[in-house]
């Protein structure tokens, strides 16, 4: 009799495994493949496409590459081997990826990028931000901001990361608005925070100390922009120095309600990762996607920080 019921509970047990399997297995699964998960930004795209996979019934799996391009080839590759439904990359070297890419394509993987655009890739679509636009729109408006506040003066230092594609899109940006605005404007040393927090914090420090007489601070990315807040508050300098920046944290928030920290671009990282499962759904289903989804940008001040407070609470 225990035997009997021994052999019902584990042929159940067996039942049960077996129809949770297949459950699974016929459950769409996406994967993730992004840059870091320190930086608040790549974890709002996480959390977005998350919450769209979880709403599709689908699954999601994430690979954070810790700022390491070829871990991002790596895990394409074995993406593709283990046949997953579709492929979201965040890139952090935009060529080096492109074969990666390539192969996930000939085994019938789409891939979507995300906030990085693939110079004639064989992704099937991007999501994100124009770049280069917006670094010339942050432009402007520092440009106008330099002219109305500043006697049109400005000696700029640059918080970047030199190995971010993007990053240098906006710089490049920025610095073609701000030399087409008129103003009389330095640019002075270009610092590498590695899109790292506490590198881009050291970076920051040496910048201002080797550029005493500074006025300004163009960050490329958030960990540029907290280490460049950081550094000003570290060195007392939030009555000298100016911050413009990308990508909002509780550090930038509380700069710009004290006056200091003047604009900062802030993107919806949370709707570019819910767009890109959303687009992998529809074309599972046989539909078609745009190749291109632009997502809106926000230049933040202190006339509109308010509605972004709730975001760091």
């Amino acid at each position: 009799m225990r035997l009997s019921r021994f052999l019902i509970r584990s042929t159940a047990a067996v039942v049960m495994t077996l129809a949770f399997g297949a459950a699974s297995a016929s459950a769409d699964t996406f994967a993730l493949v992004t840059i870091n998960q320190q930086a608040l930004f790549f974890n709002q795209i996480n959390d977005g496409a998350q919450k769209a996979a979880d709403a599709a019934g689908a699954k999601l799996v994430i690979f954070n590459a810790n700022n390491v391009p070829s871990a991002q080839n790596d895990a394409i590759e074995n993406y593709i081997t283990q046949k997953v439904d579709g492929i979201i990359l965040v890139a952090i070297d935009v060529n080096g990826v492109k074969p990666a890419i390539t192969a996930a394509k000939t085994a019938g993987i789409p891939v979507i990028a995300i906030d990085a655009q693939i110079p004639e890739g064989d992704n099937i679509s991007f999501i994100g931000v124009d770049n280069a636009k917006a670094g010339e729109d942050i432009g402007k408006f520092f440009s106008d901001h330099v002219k109305s506040d500043m006697s049109g003066t400005a000696k700029t230092g640059i918080v970047g990361a030199l190995n971010s594609f993007i990053q240098n899109q906006r710089l490049d940006g920025f610095k073609k608005a701000v030399t087409d605005g008129g103003q009389a404007v330095t640019f002075l040393d270009t610092v590498d925070g590695q899109n790292q927090q506490d590198i881009a914090l050291g970076a920051a420090e040496n910048l201002m100390t080797a550029n005493p007489d500074m006025t300004t601070i163009y960050a490329t990315g958030e960990p540029q922009l907290i280490g460049a807040v950081s550094a000003v508050e570290s060195q007392g300098r939030q009555k000298d120095v100016k911050i413009f920046g990308w990508d909002l944290t509780a550090q930038a928030v509380k700069g710009i309600e004290e006056g200091w920290v003047t604009a900062v671009v802030q993107q919806d990282p949370a709707g570019e990762g819910k767009a890109a499962v959303e687009a992998l759904v529809k074309l599972k289903k046989g539909e078609t996607i745009e190749p291109v989804i632009n997502v809106p940008v926000t230049i933040v001040t202190k006339d509109n920080v308010a509605q972004f407070k709730d975001m760091f609470k």
